[in-house]
């Protein structure tokens, strides 16, 4: 017979599967995503992409394809094909995991940005996050809010390449441990409000530069760059507008640059430095909102790990001690500290007592976790730890053994024994006085924790525990070796709590754009043999009437008179097109450029 809380969390599996189903169609890969990546999840809803959808996906796409066949490392072209990606039309989620499966990964849909963290842990689970949101024609050639074409035919064909898919794959299981600090987070809703309504249709130039003003104001006055904000600067410089090959030569691999028919040019020019890349990439900030004023280049795809495992050599996630637990505190967020017994504290850690620059004391303030080797002690989660959890670090004074070296003989010669009534003074001048309970000791039979019962803990004149307040848990560990962000347990903490500050707008459509898509969606199914009674030659006469300053589908009527030698129809229709260009300049480019791919030798369909 269940119990009711049984069946209660039962029930919340049950209502997670059906949620997830209904989401997207999982598969091996995304099976093992836990729960708190899950809510970031959203379904593609491929039925709202418009006509117009479709064929700014398709411009985009022959016009990159056809350049960057060129100037884009071989991966791209190749990993087009591996994945799936079809040149003519959106790419479809479901799809898409059917044909990614078979590299090692697999892809989600989600609204914009996500929080840094979560982004970098999905791809140390080798899943793609993908905004299946599509940018507007107004901002074909570039848009500050990730879309479908950055991150659909950006970052998925490079997976393909072996060596760049366990880059970018490690550098998720590092970046995901980086620690922010607490302005970061602003920072990251303040970026992602502002590309929200820089794509938005609607949006006024003031309540635009109220956003890009806030984003300036917090960049300057970030203080100390945090590990999440050095992190990230070495993935935008590799993963989303990374260049590969000689500093002449120079080849397109980041997905910003492959998914942008501006930039992706732009960054092939003299305009724009190339650097080698190393280890200073990271302390080179970037703007969103604008093109690249300097590149990096590495020489290969291995080169990148070689700096990524550089940079990681400085984090708190190696290096732990007095600054690792700084860290913690600054980013006034869960964290992770774990000791050389391998105990690890998973909590808002929010004060350290220190000596001599070494940690001898820190306390965690609300709910807190212990676990070893990421499995929470039994015993030790939240419900026992809720209110914090605080420890000693390090060795006792005068004893040059710690305690978690002690054999058994040397344990019951210090009297660290059950049911013993012990003080233990250490260095730095925290003392533990209390009765033994009992200990628990790690697979290597090291004691990692040790329980008092009428415990008192002090640093000098400072009470840190006292007996009333119940059972006190020491932590056994002589240094701090690592810091992390996150817990150490996933299953230890409710961590499904995120609500962005903003979504994605979709506005209603107007009479006219409606009107607009369905001439549109007539010229794909013609172009699809799903309808070819249609005639082109009204189209462009209603077109013309209603719609004047539309570009984009006189380029793909153009496209069929072209291929079925109707001379008189292209005529009109080039006519129509100096007339756009004259009323339009600033579309003259890209109406030149969707004509030289059509009438060049070779259409790429």
């Amino acid at each position: 017979m269940l119990s009711v809380k049984e069946f209660v969390f039962l029930l919340v599996i049950y209502k997670e599967k059906q949620t997830m189903s209904d989401n997207f169609e999982s598969n091996e890969i995304l099976s093992k995503l836990p729960r708190h990546l899950r809510q970031f999840i959203k379904p593609q809803n491929y039925t709202d992409y418009s006509a117009i959808d479709q064929a700014v996906w398709r411009y985009v796409m022959r016009k990159n394809v056809d350049f960057l066949s060129s100037v884009a490392h071989k991966s791209y072209l190749e990993g087009l094909k591996q994945t799936g990606i079809s040149i003519d039309s959106i790419p479809n989620m479901y799809g898409m995991n059917r044909i990614l499966k078979d590299i090692g990964w697999a892809a989600v849909a989600v609204d914009g940005f996500i929080p840094p963290n979560a982004f970098m842990e999905f791809q140390a689970y080798n899943v793609l996050v993908i905004a299946s949101d599509i940018r507007q024609l107004e901002h074909i050639e570039y848009t500050p809010a990730p879309d479908i074409i950055h991150e659909g035919a950006g970052h998925a064909p490079i997976i393909a390449n072996p060596e760049y898919a366990e880059y970018l794959r490690r550098f998720g299981e590092v970046g995901c441990k980086a620690i922010s600090s607490a302005k970061d987070y602003e920072l990251y809703e303040a970026v992602r409000h502002l590309s929200i309504i820089k794509e938005a249709p609607n949006s006024n130039d003031e309540a635009i530069a109220l956003a890009e003003k806030k984003v300036e104001d917090l960049q300057r006055n970030m203080g100390e760059p945090s590990e999440m904000a050095l992190i990230r600067n070495l993935h935008w410089w590799t993963v989303e507008y990374g260049l590969i090959g000689s500093l002449e030569n120079p080849k397109i691999y980041g997905a910003g640059l492959l998914s942008s028919i501006g930039e992706s040019a732009w960054c092939m020019t003299d305009e724009v430095k190339k650097l080698p890349y190393n280890i200073d990439a990271t302390f080179k900030n970037f703007d969103i909102t604008k093109p690249q004023p300097q590149l990096f280049v590495t020489p290969d795809f291995a080169h990148l790990s070689l700096v990524l495992e550089e940079f990681a050599n400085t984090m708190a996630l190696r290096c732990g001690g007095l600054t690792g637990v700084n860290k913690l505190i600054n980013s006034n967020a869960l964290g992770t500290i774990e000791l050389t017994t391998g105990l690890q504290i998973s909590g808002v850690f929010t004060d350290i007592i220190e000596n001599k620059g070494k940690p001898i004391y820190i306390q965690t303030t609300g709910k807190s976790a212990l676990a070893y080797r990421e499995k929470e002690l039994v015993g030790h989660g939240t419900d026992t730890h809720s209110k914090g959890f605080g420890s000693p670090i390090g060795k006792l004074k005068g004893i040059n053994i710690a305690i978690e070296d002690m054999s058994p003989r040397d344990l019951a010669a210090y009297n660290i024994y059950e049911e013993q009534s012990i003080t233990l003074e250490f260095e730095g001048g925290i003392r533990v006085s209390g009765e033994i309970i009992t200990g628990k000791r790690n697979l290597q039979g090291k004691i990692i924790l040790i329980s008092f019962k009428n415990c008192t803990v002090t640093h000098r004149d400072r009470v840190l525990f006292k007996p009333e307040w119940g059972t006190y848990d020491m932590a056994v560990g002589k240094e701090i070796i690592s810091a992390f962000s996150g817990p150490a347990d996933l299953h230890s903490f409710d961590l499904i709590t995120h609500i962005p500050s903003s979504k994605t707008i979709h506005p209603d459509k107007s009479e006219e754009q409606l009107e607009l898509e369905t001439l549109y969606q007539q010229v794909r199914d013609y172009r699809e043999y799903k309808n070819r009674t249609i005639s082109r030659t009204k189209v462009l006469e209603e077109l013309i009437n209603k719609h004047p300053n539309d570009w984009l589908l006189p380029i793909e009527l153009y496209e069929l008179a072209f291929e079925g030698n109707e001379t008189i129809l292209c005529d009109r229709i080039l006519q129509h097109l100096e007339s756009i260009k004259q009323n339009r300049p600033e579309v003259g480019q890209l109406i030149d450029d969707g004509l030289v791919i059509i009438t060049k030798k070779g259409v790429i369909g």
